[in-house]
C-alpha cells in the first residue's frame, strides 16, 4: 500500500502530535522541553517549522529558527519573541519522525525541505546540536562538528554543535533553474 507524504507548515492543530513525538524522542535523554517551549520556538519563526504527514497521520516535524552562529536555544527557557531576523544561520532545533515510520526517508524529506527553505531565505548555514549519539548521522549529511561550542551536559553528555553551508541553487549556463516537481509531495510504501 502506498500513501502520500506531504510536508506542510506547522499548524495550531498539530501541537498534540508534535508534543507527543517530542516527548517520546527526548524524554529518555532528559531533553524533553514541553509544549510551551516548543510553541515558543515555532512562534519565533513560523515559516521555518514544518510537519510531515503520511496519509492522514502526522509522522514527524522539524522546528528551525534563525540563530547567530555558535548559539542555540536554551532548553530551560521559552524563546523570547523576536522581530524578523536577517538571513544567515538557520538553527535546526528539532527533527523527529515517529518510531514506526523511521527508515522510510521521511527525515531526509524534512531535511531537504528545510534546506530549500534556508536557501530561499538566503541563509548561508544550517546549524544544529547533535544529541544522543547522532553525530555520525549528521556527519553523513554534510554537517561538520564544532567541538567546544556546547558546554558539557547542557544538551546531554555527548552533545556537539554542528553546521553545514547551504549550497546555492544550481543553474545551468544561460538557462533559468528548472522547476522541480512539488518537493512537499511524494509516495512511500
Amino acid at each position: 500500500m502506498t500513501e502520500t507524504v506531504r510536508v506542510r507548515p506547522l499548524a495550531d492543530g498539530d501541537w498534540d502530535a508534535v508534543v507527543t513525538l517530542e516527548r517520546d524522542a527526548y524524554t529518555g535523554l532528559g531533553l524533553s522541553e514541553g509544549r510551551a517551549a516548543l510553541q515558543s520556538r515555532a512562534a519565533a519563526s513560523p515559516d521555518t517549522c514544518f510537519v510531515v504527514d503520511v496519509g492522514a497521520r502526522t509522522a514527524g516535524y522539524v522546528l528551525a529558527l534563525p540563530y547567530p552562529p555558535h548559539r542555540y536555544p536554551d532548553l530551560t527557557r521559552t524563546e523570547a519573541a523576536r522581530g524578523a531576523s536577517e538571513p544567515g544561520n538557520l538553527h535546526l532545533h528539532d527533527i523527529v519522525v515517529a518510531p514506526g515510520l523511521r527508515r522510510r526517508g521521511l527525515g531526509r524529506h524534512l531535511l531537504h525541505h528545510l534546506t530549500a527553505t534556508a536557501r530561499a531565505r538566503g541563509d548561508e548555514r544550517i546549524s544544529l546540536v547533535a544529541v544522543g549519539g547522532t553525530e555520525p548521522f549528521w556527519s553523513a549529511r554534510g554537517f561538520v562538528a564544532e567541538p567546544g561550542v556546547v558546554p558539557a551536559g547542557e544538551y546531554g553528555g555527548d552533545a556537539v554543535y554542528m553546521s553545514k553551508p547551504v549550497a546555492a541553487a544550481r543553474r545551468t549556463r544561460g538557462r533559468p533553474p528548472l522547476s522541480p516537481p512539488d518537493p512537499t509531495l511524494r509516495e512511500v510504501s
